[in-house]
C-alpha cells in the first residue's frame, strides 16, 4: 500500500469521525441503511404483537392472509374493533366497559364488505392459517372480554378451533411475557414485558406463539450469535404514517450469505414500547432472537413512535384509523409498509 494510498485513508476516517462528532453535538442522527434484501421463504411468513401491536397483528393476519402462515395475539382485540371511529371506540374494544364486549358479528362483516371490494385478501385464506392468543387474568389495559371477541372473531372467520390456541388462565397483566425477564408477572407497567411461572418453569411466550403456528421447531439457543440490523422505514412510509425513522431486524448466522429457506416472522411492540422508549428490551430480550437463532428465521422489529401529527400521543399501531379509513386494509399506510419490508426479506437480491 502506497504511503499515499494511506494517508487518504487516514484523512476518509478522520472526515467520517469529524462529521459524526458534529452530528451528535447537533442532535442530528445518521439515517439507517436500507433493508437488505435476503432470499427468505414467502410462505412462511408469520406475526405476532403485544397490544396495539395484537391489534395490528390481527390486521395483518387479515389483510394479507394469503401469504401469512399464522398469528400471535397477545392482549388484543378483533379485526376492524374500531370501525373507523377512532378513540371514541377504544374503550369498548379493549374491553374496559362491563358487559358490553365487542361485536365480533359486526368485525366479521366489515371483514366480509372489505374481501369482496378486493381491499383484504379473501376470508377463505384464513382457514389453514394457525393463530395464538393470549389473554392474562390480571390484564388491567385490554381486558379478557376484548380478547374473547378475537378468538370468536377468528372462528367466524373460518379458522377451524383446532389451529387456534388461547391461553387464558395466566395470572398475568399487560405484557408480554418471557421465561425470565421483566417485571412480575401481574404487572401492568413499562416497559410491559413480564416472567411468569407456569407449571413450575418460565412462560416462553415467544416459542410458544413460534411453536403453534410453525409447528415442531429446534429448542431456542440460550446465547444469540446473530445481529440486529437497523433499517431506514421511512423508505417504506413517510413520517406522516408515524412510523420511526429506523426499524430493526434480527439476522441469525443461519440467514446470512445463503438465507434461501429462512422464515420471517414479524414482532409488533406495543404502545410506549418502541425502541426510543424501552430502548433495545422488545427486540433483544422477549424471545424471539433466541428462537430466530436455532430455526433460520428474521425477526422484522417494525417501530412506531408518539406523535402530534399524526394525532398518536402513546405510540401505538394504529387500529383505530388516525392514518385514515384504510388503515385495516392492504392500503392502510402502515399495513402496506410492513408488507413492503417482508417482500423486501423475500426477494431476491
Amino acid at each position: 500500500m502506497s504511503r499515499t494510498t494511506l494517508l487518504t485513508r487516514h484523512a476518509r476516517r478522520a472526515a467520517n469521525w469529524l462529521l459524526a462528532a458534529v452530528l451528535s453535538a447537533t442532535g442530528v442522527v445518521q439515517a439507517a441503511d436500507s433493508l437488505p434484501t435476503f432470499l427468505a421463504d414467502p410462505a412462511q411468513t408469520s406475526v405476532s404483537g403485544l397490544s396495539s401491536g395484537a391489534f395490528m397483528a390481527v390486521q395483518y393476519q387479515v389483510a394479507f392472509s394469503s401469504t401469512v402462515k399464522g398469528a400471535g395475539v397477545v392482549a388484543g382485540g378483533p379485526y376492524y374493533c374500531a370501525g373507523g371511529l377512532g378513540y371514541g371506540a377504544a374503550a369498548i374494544c379493549m374491553g374496559m366497559v362491563p358487559f358490553m364486549p365487542p361485536n365480533p358479528s359486526l368485525m366479521l362483516l366489515a371483514a366480509e364488505a372489505f374481501a369482496s371490494a378486493g381491499q383484504i385478501d379473501p376470508l377463505a385464506d384464513l382457514r389453514n392459517d394457525r393463530i395464538y392468543v393470549f389473554s392474562g387474568t390480571k390484564d388491567r389495559v385490554v381486558y379478557p372480554q376484548a380478547v374473547d371477541a378475537t378468538v370468536e372473531f377468528f372462528k367466524l372467520a373460518g379458522v377451524p378451533s383446532a389451529n387456534i390456541s388461547y391461553v387464558n388462565q395466566v395470572p398475568a397483566g399487560h405484557a408480554l411475557i418471557t421465561s425470565a425477564f421483566g417485571n412480575d408477572c401481574a404487572a401492568n407497567d413499562p416497559p410491559y414485558i413480564s416472567h411468569c411461572i407456569v407449571k413450575g418453569q418460565g412462560y416462553d411466550q415467544a416459542g410458544a406463539l413460534l411453536t403453534h403456528i410453525y409447528g415442531k421447531l429446534s429448542p431456542p439457543v440460550k446465547s444469540v450469535r446473530g445481529r440486529i440490523v437497523a433499517f431506514n422505514q421511512h423508505e417504506f412510509a413517510d413520517a406522516s404514517s408515524g412510523m420511526a425513522d429506523d426499524g430493526y431486524i434480527y439476522v441469525p448466522k443461519s440467514c446470512g450469505q445463503d438465507s434461501s429457506g429462512c422464515k420471517v416472522h414479524i414482532a409488533l411492540h406495543g404502545c410506549e414500547q418502541s425502541a426510543k422508549v424501552v430502548g433495545k428490551d422488545f427486540y433483544s430480550r422477549t424471545g424471539y432472537n433466541n428462537w430466530a437463532d436455532s430455526n433460520k428465521m428474521l425477526v422484522l422489529y417494525p417501530q412506531v413512535n408518539a406523535s402530534s401529527m399524526p394525532y398518536n400521543p402513546k405510540g401505538c399501531w394504529d387500529w383505530v384509523g388516525y392514518t385514515g379509513p384504510n388503515f385495516a386494509t392492504r392500503a392502510g399506510v402502515q399495513l402496506s409498509a410492513i408488507k413492503a419490508m417482508v417482500d423486501r426479506l423475500t426477494r431476491r437480491p
